[in-house]
């Protein structure tokens, strides 16, 4: 069976990359000991890709720093490796703080609700503004910046408002739960 990289249902990796026929280049010309730069002008690439490949990607299994086409390119694909978990999956107390915030059913410690941000009301919908489930929910950038206020000294309890929108509409980021996008802002779904 061919690896998954030849197969025909594979996609093509960008020009952004650096293909395994250019690594083999590269250790081709390494080996025939020309420069860095000169390795860049030939494959028409930056100096700066190159010695970065040629740091990242060294077979050190001997000791010494030796490019090798096929370790470089071993490298590569285990560093690029897909899909890497989600951070509201890894951390669960941060999973449970953003669900909070964004069914606006946010409770301290001794019990007492504290109530949501104010939501200024846009005309957009039919029906009473207060028989809205997003009327009293945090929006996803309140929470992404009320964190910092919430747990100043914690670094692992920091996530950006896109990290949120992904875990609510993305299928395979899916660390919240699907309803929780009726307590958006607009009202979608």
């Amino acid at each position: 069976m061919p690896p998954a990289g030849f197969a025909s249902s594979a996609k093509l990796p960008s020009e952004r990359y650096l293909q395994f026929a250019e690594r083999e280049e590269i250790a081709l010309r390494r080996a025939q000991g020309f420069g860095v730069r000169e390795i860049a002008r030939q494959l028409d690439r930056a100096a700066s890709t190159i010695s970065r490949e040629l740091r990242r990607n060294a077979a050190t299994r001997g000791g010494g720093l030796e490019y090798r086409a096929t370790t470089a390119q071993w490298h590569a694909d285990r560093s690029a490796r897909r899909p890497k978990p989600a951070k509201l999956v890894v951390n669960p107390v941060l999973r449970d703080y953003v669900q909070e915030r964004l069914a606006g059913a946010v409770v301290a410690p001794d019990g007492v609700a504290i109530p949501g941000p104010a939501v200024t009301w846009k005309a957009r919908r039919h029906g009473r503004r207060q028989d809205r489930r997003w009327a009293k929910a945090w929006s996803p950038e309140q929470i992404a910046r009320r964190l910092r206020l919430d747990f100043p000294e914690d670094p692992t309890m920091r996530i950006s408002h896109e990290a949120i929108y992904q875990a609510l509409f993305i299928q395979g980021r899916g660390a919240l739960r699907r309803e929780l996008t009726a307590c958006l802002r607009t009202g979608r779904t």
